[in-house]
């Protein structure tokens, strides 16, 4: 059964408004689970994104690959394939990590209590069960921190219900820390950046201010992301990131301190990267 045109048109304008915002958008079906993967990506057939250790540009036009279906291309999400499934969608989803963001979901009274008491206030938006509190920062995913929480950021979906109220906090370390699962996992906090933001004359590309945060959001993403070769990704992001934006002059120290912060996440060292960054910039003739 389809939903009614006027509730159709409301969850496309709500992605495409969303979208111009920088925050990738995908539809959900009934049970709000994302739309299945079509014949040509089935069985992840097409070789693209099923997670991230695969992540990469996949051809199909539909909403497959669930979160990383997620797009701000309003012509992505206008088209043919995409608009059949906003005549089949039941909610609007976005990827929180895509946009630099972090969803703790508290799935009961008890968690929203706990949060009340234990978190730093910020954005909160009300669901069925409890309540969305949303944070200015990317982080890891992870289910079931504590009885009726999960982090909704990187390589996730989280269903939009709306703006919310309060004005948005950056991610505090006390919600990071609910994914360590064991004290001897924690890493050493990550060490000054000893590396300049790059000068530069060339034209600045960033249509909006969040181009850029989006970009340095995507790069942390990939970096915490990886599975193996962290070394390599963290070279190639580098690389990635300057080709970019290394040459206009809008990367800041803060943008610089944010990748590093990554990459020493994933147990690479200051040294390292500096190394990384330097050898990036030489290579691009910065």
């Amino acid at each position: 059964m389809t939903q009614p045109t006027d509730i159709r048109t409301e969850h496309l304008r709500t992605a495409l408004s969303l979208a111009a915002a920088g925050i990738p958008v995908l539809p959900l079906r009934a049970g709000k689970v994302p739309f299945g993967n079509c014949r040509r990506c089935a069985d992840n057939a097409c070789g693209g994104r099923p997670n991230m250790k695969n992540a990469g540009p996949c051809a199909c036009p539909g909403p497959c690959h669930a979160w990383a279906a997620a797009t701000t291309d309003p012509d992505v999400i206008q088209s043919g394939v995409w608009r059949r499934a906003w005549v089949r969608a039941s909610a609007v989803a976005y990827h929180p990590g895509g946009a630099w963001l972090t969803v703790v979901d508290l799935d009961n009274a008890d968690a929203v209590t706990w949060a009340h008491e234990t978190l730093p206030a910020t954005c909160t938006v009300p669901t069925t069960r409890g309540e969305h509190w949303i944070y200015l920062g990317s982080m890891q995913s992870a289910n079931a921190v504590r009885v009726g929480v999960d982090i909704k950021s990187t390589m996730a979906y989280a269903r939009y219900l709306g703006p919310g109220t309060g004005r948005m906090s950056e991610l505090p370390d006390v919600v990071r820390a609910l994914t360590v699962k064991d004290a001897s996992t924690i890493r050493p906090a990550p060490q000054a950046i000893t590396v300049r933001a790059p000068t530069g004359a060339g034209e600045c590309c960033h249509r909006t201010p969040t181009y850029l945060d989006r970009g340095i959001a995507m790069a942390e993403q990939r970096i915490t992301a990886a599975s193996s070769g962290v070394h390599a990704t963290v070279y190639r992001t580098f690389l990635a990131v300057l080709s970019t934006h290394g040459r206009c002059g809008c990367l800041t120290d803060t943008h610089i301190a944010r990748l590093f912060a990554a990459a020493q996440t994933k147990g690479e060292s200051a040294r390292h990267c500096t190394d990384a960054w330097t050898n990036a910039m030489t290579t691009l003739g910065l």
